[in-house]
């Protein structure tokens, strides 16, 4: 992980020094914000610090962190002695505790409480709505979802949800926080699961149903995702490969899969009407995306080079460590 320094250092309050925020304390401290951990008592803060740098020590060995890593650690990370305290002056606190609605509200409210009226005040859940925790938080125009993924200094995207009164300023200074430590951001609406978990999860449903009905193996499932269409996935989402592959093409497809589930892969409305406009994607230069005709094999001499680059990082590593 490169080491990003920020121009702009912040206080920055992390609430719930476990797995998840552990790691966003991590990022956030190599970017150079002065980063406080809180947790249930300030023994267990303390400890989850130490083992932060421990873990460090073994990223920077494995050259996933750069050298030097564990001392800008050390020296931009504490632990608080209670929750009140770590988020007193804080400029911006990340909650991180357990995906308990009325757990996360209580800590919310904690927080709500103890910290300046000014400071933006963050939720990492996963798939809880920001809506639902919005009530816990005075001033809640300067609340909102800020959702890292698991591994946190490792997954480069971060969704940014704002619920119904979230203000602009709010969401634009969060976005400058996470994009201080070199992340990407999407800016979402608020919505149970959000994006990220709306489709991992329903990708890992079609493919349970795909085991119960004896269609393929579990081992065979998790080849076919990670050797074809998964491998496309770090480059490009599922709107600029569809409208690399035609999006008439995926018209048929649905059509196809129709014979067999009906209801299970009703054509989306939204593909029924690019395709009746004659927008098929790359080959007529507008689809989902609008990338000119002309640029389409610009683009296409990208993609093959992307494929072989990762293939040839796939054979690098090796095989996962893996069993069925």
């Amino acid at each position: 992980m490169a080491i990003t320094q920020t121009d702009n250092p912040l206080k920055i309050a992390i609430v719930g020094s476990g797995y998840m925020g552990g790691g966003i304390a991590q990022v956030l401290a190599l970017a150079g914000h002065q980063v406080v951990l809180a947790d249930v008592s300030a023994e267990v803060a303390e400890k989850n610090r130490q083992r932060l740098l421990t873990e460090s020590d073994a990223f920077v060995a494995d050259e996933l962190f750069q050298p030097g890593s564990t001392k800008i650690i050390d020296e931009h990370l504490t632990a608080a002695t209670s929750i009140e305290d770590a988020v007193a002056d804080a400029d911006v606190i990340e909650e991180a505790v357990p995906e308990k609605l009325e757990l996360k509200k209580e800590i919310l409210g904690r927080i709500s409480a103890a910290a300046r009226p000014d400071a933006i005040i963050a939720s990492n859940t996963s798939t809880i709505s920001i809506n639902s925790m919005a009530d816990a938080v005075d001033n809640n125009a300067r609340f909102l979802g800020v959702h890292f993924s698991n591994p946190s200094p490792f997954i480069p995207g971060v969704e940014i949800i704002p619920h119904d009164n979230t203000s602009e300023e709010t969401i634009s200074h969060a976005e400058e926080v996470v994009r201080s430590t070199g992340k990407e951001t999407a800016r979402v609406n608020d919505a149970v699961g959000f994006v990220l978990n709306r489709l991992q999860y329903a990708l890992f449903h079609e493919a349970t149903q795909l085991v119960d009905e004896g269609t393929a193996t579990v081992e065979d499932i998790d080849t076919i995702v990670r050797t074809t269409f998964g491998f496309r996935l770090p480059f490009f989402g599922p709107f600029a490969i569809a409208d690399m592959a035609g999006l008439d093409v995926y018209k048929f497809c649905y059509e196809s899969l129709q014979s067999g589930f009906p209801e299970r892969f009703a054509t989306p409305e939204i593909l029924e009407k690019l395709v009746d406009a004659g927008k098929l994607g790359t080959k007529s230069g507008a689809g989902f995306l609008n990338v000119p005709a002309d640029a389409t094999p610009e683009l296409v001499a990208y993609r093959n080079k992307a494929y072989v680059k990762m293939q040839q990082l796939l054979d690098e590593l090796g095989p996962a460590p893996l069993s069925y």
